[in-house]
């Protein structure tokens, strides 16, 4: 998006090959005035700034029936305040959109920074080609501030620079620069590898992360300790997990700035008999799925019965409520979500011939990731589902 904005032409190096970044780089390369962006939340957000802010650009923006169905209300409301002109092709408050760019005026604005953070980054993006550029006052709890900062740091590198004083932040009237830019591997794929090696105990090592990286998600290094993982960077600048014997007798952990590593720790957790009580989760529901619904109901099939507090919270005391039907496959449905995929397929170890539904999911954000896998070990078969031996 920030090539886009400067003109394009820089040489970005290390763009994941993956179905959210191909939603995103075709809506930018395309002429067409219907875009679809599939389940790609993000290239939904940012497009919509984007387009509302190229004038004389007509596009319709539409994406899964999940898409429709995910919240965009706060952040059309902020840019029509900016001068767009968006309009609802169905329901209000969710897409699809009508978009018919134009100059944006910008100037003051206040948003509820508590749903969701890629509204704040797709406002800040645009905010340099604003006539008057955009000072923008978030209210509320900021979720997942290291995503906005992670925005802030990128646009500096492109050449605009953004003061921030506490919850306000300003963007001037600017030109981005063109840029050739090295993509960072992603933590957030990372932690699937870091819970593997929680409930293994093996030998990983990653390539392509950096010791010094924006990525809010980067904290696995320091959550994963709770877990007998120790992370250390190599010479050649590999991380290197390695198992250690030191467990958390007990989980208490805040992942308001790490949301996407929720379904990943519950799993650990729970395979590793730790209870828990994991808070600053309320973006989970409406992200691809219900993850708060969604993992309570998974967890219940291999016997782990956890706990939905205020919408925020996830719980575990601790004991199995019933034991697993000896002989039954288990099977774990994902919910079109990538990240229920992921961050089950480790529990392979402990329950032989799990089966995970729809497992082609991955290719969302990780389409490697049975590939690396089979890499570590794992012995992987497709199966269809309609004719498995349930009493085998």
């Amino acid at each position: 998006m920030l090539d886009a904005l400067s003109g394009g032409g820089g040489e970005l190096r290390g763009i994941a090959e993956c179905d959210d970044t191909a939603a995103m780089r075709s809506a930018l390369d395309s002429c067409s005035g219907n875009v679809d962006v599939g389940a790609a939340g993000t290239a939904m957000r940012f497009l919509t700034a984007y387009f509302a802010s190229c004038p004389g650009r007509e596009v319709v923006i539409d994406g899964t029936e999940r898409m429709r169905r995910r919240p965009i209300g706060v952040l059309v409301d902020a840019l029509r305040k900016c001068g767009a002109d968006i309009e609802y092709v169905a329901d209000q408050g969710f897409p699809p959109l009508r978009i018919r760019g134009r100059r944006l005026s910008g100037g003051c604005l206040t948003l509820d920074a508590s749903v969701s953070s890629q509204y704040v980054s797709a406002l800040l993006m645009v905010a340099p080609v604003m006539d008057a550029g955009l000072t923008l006052t978030l209210e509320g709890d900021v979720v997942s501030w290291p995503y906005i900062n992670m925005t802030i740091e990128l646009m500096s590198k492109w050449g605009v620079t953004t003061e921030v004083e506490r919850n306000v932040l300003k963007v001037p009237h600017g030109i981005y620069g063109k840029v050739d830019f090295a993509v960072e591997a992603d933590w957030s794929a990372a932690s699937y590898w870091f819970e593997t090696e929680a409930l293994s105990a093996g030998d990983i090592s990653l390539k392509g992360l950096c010791p010094d990286s924006l990525q809010g998600d980067s904290r696995l290094m320091d959550l994963y300790r709770n877990f007998g993982v120790n992370a250390v960077w190599g010479d050649d600048g590999e991380l290197v997990l390695e198992p250690t014997p030191d467990l958390t007798p007990r989980v208490n952990m805040d992942l308001s700035e790490q949301p996407d590593l929720a379904q990943t720790i519950v799993v650990t957790c729970c395979m590793l008999g730790l209870p828990f009580r994991i808070s600053g989760l309320s973006t989970l529901r409406i992200k691809e799925t219900d993850r708060l619904a969604a993992l309570q109901c998974e967890m219940r099939k291999v016997s782990f019965d956890i706990d939905i507090v205020d919408d925020s919270v996830l719980e575990w005391d601790g004991r199995a409520r019933w034991p697993i039907m000896d002989g039954q496959p288990v099977v774990i449905d994902t919910y079109a979500d990538h990240r229920m995929a992921m961050a089950f397929a480790p529990v392979g170890l402990y329950i032989p011939g799990l089966v995970i539904r729809d497992a082609e999911v991955v290719t969302k954000s990780y389409p490697r990731f049975w590939h690396d896998m089979e890499l570590l070990g794992y012995r992987l078969e497709e199966v269809d589902i309609d004719k498995l031996d349930w009493k085998r």
